[in-house]
């Protein structure tokens, strides 16, 4: 298979792992109905940026080391599992605070995130932390980008991985914040606050499992 058939299989693959519900995609789904699109794309941002040094660590080998030394490996899953709990807690305190508003006698408006900076690593963080992207990044490179593949190869490979990512997330974002979209979000947060809190607090919940039985 010659490079340009394996740039091709590597983007279609990728391209759906980026489709497939994840902390990624419930991330933006949550942030995109409270915070509208600035914000959304801000965390788009930082998530692309999060699978470009993913997809640089792959390349390079270091993550395989990582993955393969279970002291390390097991330090990112204490990362990355305890992080989604984290988001998963606050995911779930935002249904508290979304009812003690419903009980007042005038409703606030959506609350507008100023520092987009928090969102940025909030997306960073969310992708760079998650043990599972590490795992599915080693195996997606080793797989269709071999060792003897140009350095123009592997340099369009990373691109391709970064410059989907930021697309996907990017459009994912704009058409959640579109004017009649948002209202029927905005309506509905209260649910997509919980169904958000139980991704992260089962993957955070089974990441710690898993980093907990590796160090036992």
């Amino acid at each position: 298979m010659n490079e340009i058939s394996l740039l091709l299989t590597l983007a279609s693959v990728h391209f759906i792992a980026l489709m497939s519900p994840g902390p990624d995609f419930a991330l933006i789904v949550q942030n995109t109905s409270h915070h509208g699109r600035k914000t959304g794309l801000t965390i788009a941002a930082g998530l692309s940026l999060g699978i470009l040094i993913h997809s640089i660590l792959s390349i390079t080998g270091i993550s395989y080391l990582v993955q393969q030394h279970p002291m390390f490996f097991s330090i990112l899953q204490l990362l990355g599992g305890s992080y989604l709990l984290w988001l998963g807690f606050g995911a779930l305190k935002s249904i508290y605070q979304h009812k003690r508003s419903d009980n007042q006698t005038e409703r606030k408006p959506s609350r507008i995130l100023k520092d987009q900076t928090k969102a940025f690593s909030k997306g960073l963080m969310t992708n760079l932390l998650n043990p599972k992207a590490l795992v599915f990044f080693v195996s997606l490179m080793s797989s269709l980008v071999p060792a003897t593949m140009s350095v123009a190869g592997k340099s369009a490979a990373v691109f391709i991985l970064w410059s989907l990512a930021l697309l996907w997330f990017s459009l994912l974002a704009w058409m959640l914040s579109t004017k009649a979209l948002q209202r029927k979000l905005e309506a509905s947060a209260i649910y997509i606050d919980g169904i958000c809190g139980i991704i992260f607090t089962l993957l955070g919940g089974v990441i710690l499992t898993q980093a907990i039985g590796h160090l036992s």
